[in-house]
């Protein structure tokens, strides 16, 4: 526009030149003295115009080297951003199986305690019992055999064919504590089958223990194992249902509302996680609620209505 302006200037000029020598009759050296000069301004507006194309061009070009450089810069910007996410990402999701895994360490070691303990007792009691068998043993030492026959010597009767005593032994069940550590073995090392079946026997026959509550929990936790979240579910309520004193209640109420989440059950899910943050504040199980409702993206505690 303003080299158009500029030539229409001149044009003006070259035309108002010739007009006025038309007009006035000037001397001939005058006229073409003008001449030369308009010719040296139209040259020179020319020269201007070309200059200033030129540098048009070359602000184009640097303008158009400054956007690609721009956009590379981005570019390399978003692919960091999504490197730095994905390590995020990756960062989070091993921490998260990082805590699992302490957590089933934890409930293994609570559940380690729980047979150490119960073994201690039954040891405390085999005691007694064998401190009651060494005094009846004395008493019999000291006073003479109250069963042997009347007036005899003391020594025990023969054992009559078919007695008691000359039946052969049948061989001993497995005790509670072998049946559970059993399980138990069977379950870290994987054998899910196995360990499912001597958690139902131990339940079946020792159903009132101290541990029977952990063999429920973990045939909840086989289920959950092998993807079959409807079972373990129902594992789990038997924990909550049964038990309603066993430190299993926090772990199993979790992940009950974890199996109901897998089973596209969100709405009782979430309650589930809930009731743990409410119940059992503190505690690793009340972390891991907190943390999957935040990953479904729903509040932690029911909005007032």
């Amino acid at each position: 526009m303003r080299v158009r302006n500029i030539l229409y200037l001149s044009g003006a000029m070259l035309a108002s030149a010739i007009t006025g020598s038309l007009i006035g009759p000037k001397p001939v050296m005058a006229v073409a003295r003008e001449i030369i000069e308009l010719q040296r301004d139209v040259t020179s507006i020319l020269q201007g115009q070309k200059d200033l194309q030129t540098q048009m061009t070359q602000d184009h070009t640097v303008q158009k080297t400054l956007i690609e450089q721009s956009a590379d810069t981005v570019n390399k910007l978003n692919g960091t951003m999504s490197n730095l996410q994905k390590s995020v990402q990756d960062v989070q999701a091993n921490s998260g199986t990082r805590l699992d895994t302490m957590s089933t360490q934890v409930q293994g070691l609570s559940d380690n305690l729980e047979e150490i303990k119960s073994r201690l007792g039954k040891l405390n009691q085999q005691l007694v019992d064998l401190q009651n068998s060494v005094q009846s043993i004395d008493a019999r030492l000291a006073g003479g055999n109250p069963n042997g026959p009347p007036g005899g010597t003391g020594a025990p009767a023969a054992a009559t064919p078919g007695s008691a005593s000359a039946a052969p032994a049948s061989s001993p069940a497995p005790s509670a504590n072998t049946l559970y550590s059993n399980a138990y073995s069977d379950l870290n090392a994987g054998k899910y089958d196995l360990a499912w079946s001597e958690f139902r026997d131990y339940l079946k026959y020792f159903g009132d223990t101290e541990l029977a509550s952990n063999a429920q929990f973990y045939m909840g936790e086989i289920a959950y194992a092998q993807k079959n979240y409807d079972q373990a579910v129902t594992q789990y309520d038997k924990v909550l249902t049964n038990y309603p004193k066993s430190f299993k209640l926090a772990p199993a109420r979790l992940k009950k509302g974890m199996a109901l989440i897998e089973l596209n059950q969100k709405t009782a899910g979430v309650k589930e996680l809930r009731e743990v943050v409410k119940r059992y504040p503190g505690t690793e199980e009340e972390r891991r609620a907190r943390a999957r409702l935040k990953e479904l993206g729903v509040a932690v505690t029911a909005s007032a209505r």
